[in-house]
């Protein structure tokens, strides 16, 4: 097998054990056979609520099972063609197997990620909400253009974007914004999107054009249905109403039917300016708060298993889980997977899959990379 086909092979099976991995193989296989039998069960649906959930994950199940055997035979089959070809001298035919094998691995890793989703709100619709650091109009700038940027990436992906807060900066860019995505899977691909974003640039509100470094923070969680109870009670609730501002005068209202709430236990905040009725904003921010707090009794329980949690952390040096440089040279780079990308602009524009990707693959192997980040 000459090394062309053989990169090919090595993605497609490092893509297979990654999904078998992320399974637990052996245990899905017992679990699918235990979902088959109890689906068969005449009484399943007297109630239709379990039914629906025990229907939903033997479907996950069987697509993620029968897709791994299906490349693995696919594979075997290319092998062979290419082989055959190398033995008889035809270069078309072993051509052929090595394109087979090529269209596979590409598929491989688009499924590995589709098997990546199966957390347990991953399926949800989803909150990005984005703040600015300290620095002023320059972190501000910043934090518009990752706003834009996850628009653009959640448009790529075929999602609904809504903006259900915006705090506009003094001079430009905003102090923080929150969007509302929804589509099919849109927490579990952006849930590694939280962390701190830092951009390095020549400002364009320094007139000596001066090198500045900016920091904000995105923060992502689930939207929740009715069906997951979150009891909040009433006296941890700081509740201020404000007048509604938004980029180029738009939902600007005149009187304050903007809500934040603050939930002094944990310090959480949360914002909803959307509508123009008081009352609806303050159940969409009612909403977004017992999101916030699922969300973190989530990540508290998955770093339970794995001995480590950490609180939100602060916007600036350290925290960051990625760099976009544009001056002196151009990289985004992160700093969890060590994936780059020339073309900052690319991923401005919302060209993150590669990079997400990459890290829920790392959230199953649990394999760290070091970065040299000092520019």
């Amino acid at each position: 097998m000459r090394a062309e086909g053989q990169a090919h092979i090595d993605r497609i099976e490092a893509a297979l054990a990654l999904v078998r991995q992320s399974l637990d193989w052996e245990r899905a296989l017992r679990q699918l056979d235990e979902l088959d039998a109890r689906v068969q069960d005449p009484t399943l649906w007297d109630d239709p609520k379990q039914a629906q959930a025990i229907t939903q994950e033997q479907k996950r199940l069987e697509t993620a099972i029968n897709t791994v055997r299906e490349i693995e035979s696919e594979m075997a089959d290319a092998i062979e063609f290419v082989e055959m070809g190398e033995a008889e001298g035809d270069a078309d035919i072993e051509r052929e197997g090595l394109d087979t094998l090529e269209k596979l691995a590409d598929r491989a890793d688009r499924d590995k990620v589709q098997a990546l989703l199966s957390g347990e709100a991953d399926g949800n619709d989803t909150y990005i909400e984005i703040h600015a650091g300290a620095g002023g109009t320059e972190s501000q700038d910043w934090a518009e253009m990752l706003f834009r940027m996850y628009s653009r990436w959640a448009e790529r992906r075929g999602f609904k974007v809504e903006t259900v807060e915006y705090q506009a900066g003094e001079q430009a860019g905003i102090k923080g914004a929150t969007l509302l995505v929804k589509g099919e899977n849109a927490y579990g691909y952006a849930k590694t999107e939280s962390g701190v974003h830092r951009l390095v640039r020549i400002s364009p509100y320094d007139s000596s054009a001066r090198r500045h470094t900016s920091f904000s923070s995105v923060w992502v969680y689930p939207v929740i249905d009715d069906d997951i109870d979150i009891e909040i009670n009433p006296s941890d609730l700081k509740i201020d109403t404000y007048r509604a501002s938004g980029a180029g005068g738009q939902h600007v209202n005149t009187t304050d039917s903007a809500v934040r709430i603050t939930h002094q236990p944990t310090g959480i905040v949360v914002a909803s300016q959307n509508d123009r009725s008081q009352h609806k904003n303050k159940a969409t921010a009612m909403n977004m708060l017992k999101a916030r707090l699922f969300e973190r009794e989530m990540a508290e329980r998955e770093a339970a298993a794995s001995g480590e949690y950490q609180e939100k952390s602060d916007i600036g040096w350290g925290h960051q889980i990625r760099s976009y440089v544009l001056q002196p040279y151009q990289m985004v780079k992160d700093l969890r997977t060590g994936v780059q990308s020339p073309t900052p602009d690319d991923v401005l524009d919302g060209a993150l899959d590669p990079f997400i990707s990459a890290a829920l693959a790392q959230r199953v192997t649990g394999e760290t990379v070091e970065v040299d980040d000092a520019e």
